[in-house]
């Protein structure tokens, strides 16, 4: 691989968007992307000759919690080391918040089929005989809300 690039909290609204689709990722509008991006506590970018080939973003309050919100590699650059390369910088970003004597959940909610990479970089997999499941929910304003 060529020379490498880290670029840590510049990622742009045109670069997620292309990442994104370049992995099949749900299409958000434009300003989606940059209100998700303006509230991103740290975001990296990894470059190959000018490049983006992939990129990371972390979410929370940067005290008690924090979630890998995106992992992207584009398909191009995939099996390559990227997605390992990002994690270690996410991980490392997140150590550096973590106070003396204090600890930091970092979460994550994974594609299916994606369950050992994670596990390689410590991650455990919900549920367990202390955790529950992960839940989700998704609302569309589109939609009418049965539960509102």
């Amino acid at each position: 691989m060529e020379a490498l690039e880290f670029r840590e909290n510049v990622i742009d609204v045109d670069t997620y968007l292309k990442l994104r689709a370049s992995v099949g990722w749900k299409r958000l509008t434009r300003e989606q992307a940059g209100r998700a991006l303006a509230g991103s506590l740290y975001t990296v970018g990894l470059y190959v000759a000018g490049q983006p080939v992939g990129m990371g973003r972390l979410v929370g309050d940067g005290a008690v919690i924090c979630y890998i919100q995106d992992l992207i590699v584009h398909p191009n650059a995939q099996g390559m080391g990227v997605g390992h390369m990002l994690m270690k910088r996410l991980i490392a970003y997140v150590r550096s918040l973590t106070g003396e004597g204090t600890e930091m959940m970092l979460d994550l909610m994974c594609a299916r089929g994606r369950e050992e990479f994670y596990k390689e970089h410590g991650f455990i997999a919900r549920p367990t005989e202390g955790l529950g499941p992960g839940m989700i929910r998704y609302l569309d304003k589109k939609k009418a809300d049965p539960s509102a």
